[in-house]
């Protein structure tokens, strides 16, 4: 078949590189309407694509590899052949073959070079001019809405960014193919610290000063406006579809006032209150915390303590205490740890596990060789810990300690311990101890804490502050525990901590005043370096604390059960995400939703000047989200307080402030729900909420708990995570390590293009689409290759496809679907099964299993169908039977493929879209629809002969590997040049396939197919054998199947190039096969073969 060979036996899919030729070379002599040996690039007008949209064509001259690319004579040169101008002896070059131009050979449109910086852009430009995408979102069908988690308005995009909105794209796009009214609102979070600190970093210390509230807003505001603009310019670029004109931002009045409605309806429904309570503080923004705003740094180190804390010898013991140790109380302490030695002026108590015992052990001596102990880890304590571990000073004494832990502790203090005796936790309950800072005037009881206390680490006894702990302040409730808090907003003492301390701060000399002081009065027992997990600012990047603080709360309490009963009918994906989010649901008591800041959305409430008493009802809430709605919240600042009262408090206005907390920007966020979906009238739930895993405790979270708390329903269906994005040897991004990967450079290239390629747009979507994105995902210039190499072969496809129907028209030229040969059906019962896999993979959102299909199936085109199709495509006369056939397959090929491509790779889908030789109804590829297989290319071909089909393809393999067998031992060179000789052990199969040797010979490409009775008929007449046997016949052939090739009789046609031996039934082309004489005849009546030449002008 000539055409197996004339584009070569290409592996996989380059199939598809299919090279114009030089300008000098034809496969025909001037004057006799030569065409292009290889792939060419036919240009049509404007309107035959349908669209005005002109592309830029790609003028390079590819490589003369192909096989059958016969150079022009040498003498058109002027030069003897084997000779050049320099007198070095060159490759005599071959004649044209006359034959040439009347091979089919492939032409479209649709270039192999993607020219990607130059096209993609010229191709959104032309889905904005025809609207496309709101043709789709305006129209009259079932809603689909995937909301938007709103990113930073702070700075450009990263790679994380663009595997999101990307993902959120492949979603919508699909979702429109299939027919559903979509509608993508992006959104940006433009309220918040990080803006402010962007603002103020941006002044001179003096301007800064001189800042009001109003002013730092405004420049907050155009600051956010201004990284919105840039962001979305980049976001469109990567081919996203969305209202990129409407978006949403949380800065914009209509979305403010539908926050400040959900805040208003939660604070109806009792779910908000004010109160006074340990919550995150960070001392570097000067702000309370979301626990979704913290981030733990590895190599955080504390200075942690063991203290003991006297008994008060002149309390009574309590009544449960056992009359017979009372003996062993005198001179006893408590021993308590803590990694937060600056909470020591907040101690309250002490609190025990009632179930657990505890030993009161004397002190009788310190360990041999042990004058201090090194910290944990082998870490040599600081200087000032080596002057405070004296074991010596402890001895003596009596410390009361977790009986469990006597033995460990012992010997980490360096100290000999003796019990005295033991109690539970329950007996110790009731007594009372001295603050050793602060002596007889602090004196605190023993509680009886939860089951937070164990003996795993510490002594099995907590010390306690209400003001600085959360179960520390759970505890506190239950026993009337002072709410102690001795700290200010720049994390500094205040004077209520004492004269040492006061001024001092608590994450530096404070911290280092109390070890001292502890140290001073002998309650130091042990100070250790401790490395452990610590709360940081995720802006400031510095260290948190507890702090009890005067905040705005959300009580989760009051909902919980809600929350987590709406949690169970949420879908997630994967299913591993509802074992992260639930316990987080589970475990939370109350939100902190203040925060100490400008640029934010105000908590409308009112304090009396005096009282300090809060008003805020129905009445202010509803007045204020009005003039909020229209004016926007810079109206709080704004505004004369009178005219923020509702009429009937207005008498009161001169005896009330403004509250300054502003809203959580979480609350903003997570509001979103209210402000776009319902506002804007998306299909409430939304269908999807997709973001990353860290979601869970963020965005997932707080749309949850403001959907259930203002109208008892999660504002979402289905929670889709994805995770974060790693260099290619699996390290975090970062700046200083010079491996972060910019989504700019990889679409546009950079200054050189040789070190960083322009991939396009359509690469960077496919390389999402090839990760298994619900863990974290690699990404680097190796994978980015890997990935435009995938790119290419698909595009290649696509191209050799369309090439081959540039003349068909399925409206004239289309075969019946029960007139197409056996292995075309089978050819479109696959197609079937791919489209029903991508189907599958897009449904589940399993984009690498859809590229992975993808890939299978183009395999499938380019090695096989293709492969095997290219006799009848080129060969064939152009309105044949045979080639129709052929073409009315591809033509469905190519209509499926690029629906099922158009949403990873919309760019190239909508360019071969255009490209499409014949008329189409939609002028884009996306209003054209989800192109479905027809139930006939399933079911119009029956078992049997799918499984005939699979057996032969199995057969063919077997016969291409005897086939270079047979060409590495030189004994053939092309594969028509053999004949192909099978044994079937199944009788019943072996006369199947001799009754359909015209089938396998097109299938195998060689000149002849010869089915015999034995293997020694087999071995008799061929020079190489493979074959199937065992496990690899099974389904195929009973027994096994044995192949072998031998040298096909008769002569080569110099058209087609298959072995045959009726050649030369015609005079004017003696070596033209019997089938190609009549094609050429009727191609080109006046032609008459050389009188020789015509075999040497073929390359093989």
């Amino acid at each position: 078949m000539a055409a197996s060979r004339s584009l070569g036996r290409v592996p996989s899919i380059n199939t598809a590189r299919f090279l114009t030729t030089n300008s000098r070379a034809s496969i025909a002599g001037a004057g006799a309407g030569a065409r292009p040996a290889a792939f060419t690039v036919h240009h049509r007008p404007a309107s035959a694509s349908g669209g005005a949209l002109h592309l830029p064509r790609t003028h390079r001259t590819a490589s003369a590899g192909h096989r059958r690319v016969l150079a022009t004579a040498a003498a058109a040169d002027g030069q003897p052949q084997g000779a050049s101008g320099s007198g070095k002896k060159v490759k005599p070059k071959k004649e044209p073959s006359v034959y040439g131009h009347t091979v089919l050979l492939p032409k479209t449109d649709f270039e192999m070079r993607a020219n990607s910086v130059a096209k993609e852009p010229m191709i959104q430009q032309y889905w904005a001019d025809n609207k496309v995408y709101e043709t789709i979102a305006e129209r009259d069908a079932e809603m689909f809405t995937l909301h938007d988690g709103p990113p930073y308005a702070n700075g450009d995009l990263h790679i994380g960014h663009a595997l999101n909105k990307i993902l959120k794209d492949f979603i919508n796009r699909y979702e429109m193919l299939k027919g559903k009214k979509v509608r993508f609102v992006p959104g940006w979070d433009c309220h918040g610290l990080p803006i402010e600190l962007k603002v103020l970093q941006s002044m001179e210390a003096d301007k800064r000063l001189e800042l009001t509230p109003i002013k730092l807003r405004k420049k907050a505001r155009a600051f956010a406006l201004k990284a919105v603009e840039a962001q979305r310019e980049q976001f469109k670029r990567y081919g996203i579809w969305a209202d990129w004109e409407d978006p949403y931002l949380t800065l914009l009045p209509e979305y403010e006032g539908a926050q400040m409605e959900v805040f208003g309806q939660m604070f109806l429904n009792g779910h908000i209150y004010r109160g006074k309570k340990p919550v995150h503080w960070s001392p570097s923004s000067m702000t309370a915390l979301a626990e979704a705003e913290l981030e733990y740094p590895p190599g955080h180190v504390s200075q942690s303590v063991y203290v003991a804390f006297p008994l008060d010898p002149e309390a009574p013991l309590p009544a449960a205490f056992p009359a017979e140790h009372a003996s062993a109380v005198q001179n006893a302490s408590l021993a308590i740890w803590t990694t937060t030695p600056w909470t020591m002026p907040a101690n309250a108590a002490v609190a025990v596990n009632d179930k657990l015992r505890y030993s009161f052990a004397k002190v009788t001596g310190v360990a041999a060789n042990k004058a201090g102990v090194e910290a944990e880890g082998g870490a040599p304590p600081t200087s000032a810990a080596a002057a405070a571990n004296d074991p010596a000073s402890m001895v003596g004494r009596t410390l009361i300690i977790g009986e469990d832990l006597v033995g460990a502790v012992g010997a980490l203090w360096g100290l000999e311990l003796h019990t005295l005796c033991t109690v539970t936790g329950a007996e110790l309950e009731g007594l009372i101890y001295t603050h050793p800072m602060y002596g007889p005037e602090r004196k605190s009881p023993v509680v009886v804490g939860g089951d937070y206390i164990t003996t795993e680490s510490g002594t099995g006894l907590v010390h306690t502050a209400p003001g600085h702990g959360q179960e520390d302040y759970i505890t506190g409730l239950k026993f009337g525990l002072p709410l102690l808090s001795p700290v200010d907003d720049a994390g500094d003492f205040t004077a209520e901590a004492g004269p040492g301390l006061a001024g001092k701060n608590v994450l530096g000399d404070g911290n280092v005043a109390c070890i001292e002081g502890l140290r001073a009065c002998g309650a130091l027992i042990l100070q250790e370096a401790y490395p452990h997990k610590y709360p940081y600012d995720w802006r400031t990047k510095e260290p948190t604390i507890f702090r009890a603080t005067e905040q705005w709360f959300a009580s989760v309490e009051g909902f919980r059960d809600e929350a987590l009963a709406e949690l169970e009918k949420i879908k997630f994906i994967p299913a591993s995400g509802s074992k992260r989010m639930t316990p987080m649901v589970a475990g939370r008591n109350d939100w902190c939703i203040s925060r100490q800041r400008a640029w934010g959305v105000p908590i409308p409430c009112f304090y009396d000047k005096e009282t300090k008493v809060v008003l805020m009802d129905e009445a202010t809430i509803t007045h204020v989200t009005e003039i909020v709605r229209s004016k926007g919240t810079d109206a709080w600042w704004e505004m004369e307080l009178v005219d923020l009262l509702p009429d009937q408090y207005k008498h009161r206005a001169d005896s009330l402030i403004k509250g300054t907390d502003t809203m959580d920007v979480w609350f903003d966020s997570g509001s979103s729900w209210a402000g776009v979906v319902k506002a804007r009238g998306l299909a409430y739930p939304a269908n999807l909420y997709l973001e990353g895993s860290d979601q869970h405790r963020g965005w997932f979270q707080s749309s949850l708990l403001t959907g259930v708390a203002a109208t008892g329903k999660a504002p979402y269906k289905t929670i889709l995570t994805h995770g974060f994005v790693l260099d290619e040897k699996g390290y975090k991004m970062s700046k200083s390590l010079g491996n972060v990967v910019d989504p700019r450079l990889i679409i546009e290239g950079g200054k050189n293009q040789k070190t960083d390629p322009a991939f396009g747009a359509d690469t960077l979507r496919l390389w999402v689409a090839s990760t298994d994105y619900t863990s974290d995902v690699l990404i680097g210039m190796n994978i980015l290759k890997q990935t435009s190499d995938n790119y290419r072969k698909l595009r290649g496809t696509l191209r050799f496809l369309m090439g081959n129907i540039g003349d068909f028209d399925p409206a004239a030229n289309a075969v019946p679907y029960e007139e197409l040969p056996a292995f075309d059906r089978y050819a479109l019962y696959r197609t079937a099964a791919m489209v029903k896999e991508m189907e599958v993979a897009y449904e589940t959102y399993a984009y690498s299993t859809a590229v992975s299909t993808l890939q299978s199936f183009t395999t499938f085109l380019s090695n096989v169908y293709l492969d095997v199709s290219k006799d009848r495509l080129y060969i064939e006369s152009p309105s044949s039977a045979e080639r129709r056939a052929c073409q009315t397959v591809v033509a469905g090929v190519v209509e499926r493929l690029l629906s099922c491509i158009a949403p990873v790779t919309p760019h190239m889908a909508e360019e071969a879209w255009m490209a499409l030789p014949y008329a189409k109804e939609a002028g884009s590829v996306f209003l054209s629809g989800w192109a479905p297989a027809p139930s006939q290319w399933t079911t119009g071909i029956d078992e049997s002969e799918i499984q005939f089909w699979t057996g032969v393809l199995a057969i063919r393999g077997e016969v291409n590997k005897s086939l270079e067998a047979a060409r590495n031992d030189k004994l053939i060179g092309a594969s028509l040049q053999a004949k192909a000789v099978v044994y079937a052990a199944d009788a019943d199969f072996a006369a199947q396939l001799e009754s359909r040797k015209a089938e396998l010979k097109q299938a195998f490409i060689v000149s002849e197919v010869v089915v015999v009775h034995t293997q020694e008929e087999l071995m008799a007449v061929c020079v190489t054998t493979a074959g199937l046997e065992g496990e690899a016949a099974e389904g195929v052939c009973a027994g096994g199947v044995t192949v072998g090739v031998a040298r096909a009789a008769g002569t080569k046609c110099v058209r087609c190039w298959g072995y045959t031996t009726d050649a030369g039934a015609d005079d004017r082309h003696p070596e033209l096969c019997a089938r190609c004489t009549p094609i050429v005849i009727a191609a080109d009546p006046e032609l008459r073969a050389p009188a020789k030449g015509a075999e040497a002008a073929a390359v093989v």
